[in-house]
């Protein structure tokens, strides 16, 4: 599997998450290291089902736990400071593509069972292919996120 645009999605969102003096979201969303705590959730999850693809075994995925507050929580607490839940999310991500990079066709096209929600709201509920699972994260997952992170820039008066 090509994980280019995936790696390419990854350096961007890593590159706003160092952004300094990133504030609080204006809608009450969620603040950067949730948003990377969130990130790196989804990304060992998506690992996991992988590898147990690899395994044999036919996982499903289910985004809830990577919404959960507490858990996102318990996330940011294993990390000391935002550099360092950077570098989890880095490593995490470099996993991911790493393992990615060695799926074969057959893996990859095996229906993985997908739950995602998204702000309370059901986005999808069916097998989806983990080919479609991981491109997603380049797709959609990881630059939304960005963006996210880019609109947590903290407005310097005076300047536009």
């Amino acid at each position: 599997m090509d994980t280019t645009a995936l790696r390419s999605a990854y350096d961007r969102l890593l590159d706003a998450a160092a952004i300094p003096d990133l504030g609080d979201a204006h809608d009450g969303g969620w603040n950067a290291d949730q948003i990377l705590a969130h990130v790196l959730s989804v990304d060992a999850s998506i690992a996991a089902v992988a590898l147990g693809i690899v395994a044999g075994s036919r996982p499903a995925f289910d985004n809830r736990i990577s919404l959960d507050t507490w858990n996102l929580d318990r996330i940011i607490t294993e990390h000391s400071g935002r550099a360092n839940l950077i570098d989890h999310v880095r490593n995490q991500a470099t996993i991911l593509c790493d393992i990615a990079d060695q799926l074969n066709e057959e893996a990859t096209s095996v229906a993985v069972p997908t739950l995602l929600l998204s702000n309370d709201a059901l986005v999808l509920d069916q097998p989806i292919p983990l080919a479609s699972l991981i491109a997603g994260l380049a797709e959609n997952h990881v630059p939304v996120h960005t963006q996210q992170l880019l609109d947590l820039r903290v407005a310097v008066p005076g300047h536009a």
